[in-house]
């Protein structure tokens, strides 16, 4: 009988990341360690991670793989790029409120 998830589950426990992640979790213990993979940790000091940060795992997987960047450089990389995506968040947004406001102003024009 196969089980299916009804929902995603809001944290992973450190074996369930590591093994979605297809890493050991001494792997992805270092990853915690050198700030590369945030997560959070218990009263008895586990690691727990938000699903969210399988994606930046796999990141450092293909930086590291692809690009055979050392950690630290990709600890750099990493900040860069999420850099890049902030300002292409706010410029975004930025864009949307100047089409709302010409079109509000084409709008107002008419009437």
């Amino acid at each position: 009988m196969k089980v299916y998830a009804l929902a995603v589950p809001s944290r992973l426990s450190l074996d369930r990341f590591a093994r979605q992640a297809g890493l050991h979790p001494v792997l992805v213990q270092r990853y915690v360690a050198l700030g590369l993979v945030d997560a959070d940790r218990d009263a008895a000091g586990g690691l727990w991670f938000r699903p969210a940060e399988l994606h930046r795992v796999a990141r450092v997987q293909r930086l590291h793989a692809d690009l055979s960047l050392n950690y630290t450089a990709i600890g750099l990389v990493m900040d860069l790029l999420d850099r890049v995506d902030e300002l292409q968040t706010a410029l975004r947004r930025s864009e949307r409120r100047g089409h709302e406001q010409a079109d509000a102003e084409v709008a107002g024009g008419a009437a």
